[in-house]
């Protein structure tokens, strides 16, 4: 097998990984919600922890990748966020509960960055778009997650032992796979952050990003408590579980869609499919409507995270590592605003009219894309 098809699978495995992790993670949030016995504001306080954390990691993440290989940090990063997951699962204490989720969220940021770097140098060495294929390993792994975590719940294994063998799962394969990843892909130009008047390429990408994290961050933390309290199903992960399904359906035959259509046009499609799916879960709070609802906003949200990224590999300014990292400062700071705020508007409303926070942000993307492709009239994508 050629070194670049062993790096692709190499890189495609920690895609794979890094989302049965946070799918792990995401899935027993309803468990530390009831073990704890939090209330919705409760909770979107404790959830807050994550994105001010990602947003710690966020600069430390761009110095590392413009200062050395991405394998290096990615790996330690990655051993690290499987290690932070088992701490959660063992975690006896909201004290500790929360510095376990500080470091996962911390360790997935680097981790994130790394990946998708090495996602858009390998890029180079294809004719054909690859990107939304790792993103869909991401989301298959995710998917496997929730099956797996919604196994674990229906034979009550408890939550300690589920994260434990998910870590221990997770490390070996990573140790195993590691020494295959790319290697001295370091960028020797576009590493440092130009202050100033903010570039409008980047600034529009990371507008795109920030309302994407709050759609994807609100389905992510706030999916299984809906399904449990909303929707009245005991099986609280089927919800998260039907998300995940179609994303990762999606982003397997995004790269295909896109080449034919072009992302502006996948901009609006994906903004149509997202706005749809929540406003349906929000008017028929029943068990075959939210169903249906979780599958638009999962295929909706599909290509958005690929698309942008893969668009911001091309900065004339930045490199695509350094690019990635400022752009997904924004994202952070959707997800720092989006699911809190859930919770908040949760415990003064109802669940169901907070997810009109993504409903807004679902139609956002709509003129915030048009403005971007607008900005590169001239330039095809």
């Amino acid at each position: 097998m050629g070194s670049i098809k062993k790096q692709r699978i190499s890189l495609s495995l920690y895609f794979f990984m890094a989302g049965f992790g946070f799918a792990t993670w995401a899935s027993r949030i309803p468990t530390i919600k009831m073990d704890f016995d939090l209330n919705e504001a409760q909770l979107g306080n404790l959830l807050l922890a994550m994105p001010i954390s990602s947003l710690l990691g966020l600069p430390i993440s761009g110095w590392l990748v413009s200062r050395f290989e991405s394998r290096f940090p990615l790996q330690i990063s990655f051993i690290l966020f499987v290690l932070s997951l088992a701490l959660i699962g063992m975690a006896d204490s909201l004290l500790a509960i929360i510095f376990g989720i500080c470091l996962f969220s911390f360790c997935m940021r680097i981790l994130n960055i790394a990946m998708n770097t090495q996602s858009l140098t390998l890029q180079k060495s294809f004719e054909k778009k690859i990107i939304g294929s790792f993103h869909g390993l991401w989301s298959t792994g995710g998917l496997a997650g929730v099956g797996f975590s919604t196994l674990m719940i229906k034979f009550k294994v408890p939550m300690d032992t589920h994260l434990i063998v998910v870590s221990v799962f997770c490390l070996l394969t990573s140790l195993f796979v590691y020494r295959s990843l790319l290697k001295k892909d370091r960028a020797i130009e576009g590493n440092k952050l130009i202050l100033g008047k903010p570039d409008k390429f980047i600034l529009y990408l990371g507008i795109l990003v920030f309302f994407a994290a709050i759609c994807e961050g609100g389905m992510f933390d706030w999916s299984g408590v809906y399904f449990k309290e909303v929707v009245k199903e005991d099986l609280f992960t089927l919800g998260y579980f039907i998300f995940m399904i179609f994303m990762a359906l999606s982003r397997f035959f995004s790269d295909k869609v896109i080449e034919r259509i072009g992302m502006k046009k996948m901009y609006v499609i994906s903004s149509s499919f997202v706005s749809s799916g929540i406003l349906l879960m929000i008017i028929f709070p029943y068990f075959w409507p939210a169903i249906i609802g979780f599958s638009l906003v999962g295929i909706g949200v599909a290509a958005i995270i690929p698309m942008t990224f893969s668009l911001a590999g091309t900065s004339k300014k930045y490199s695509a590592g350094m690019a990635i990292s400022i752009i997904a400062t924004y994202g952070i700071i959707g997800m720092l605003l989006g699911p809190p705020l859930i919770g908040y508007l949760a415990h003064l409303f109802n669940l169901r009219v907070s997810f009109i926070l993504l409903l807004f942000s679902g139609l956002m993307l709509i003129p915030i894309s048009q403005l971007f492709f607008r900005h590169i009239k001239g330039e095809r994508f």
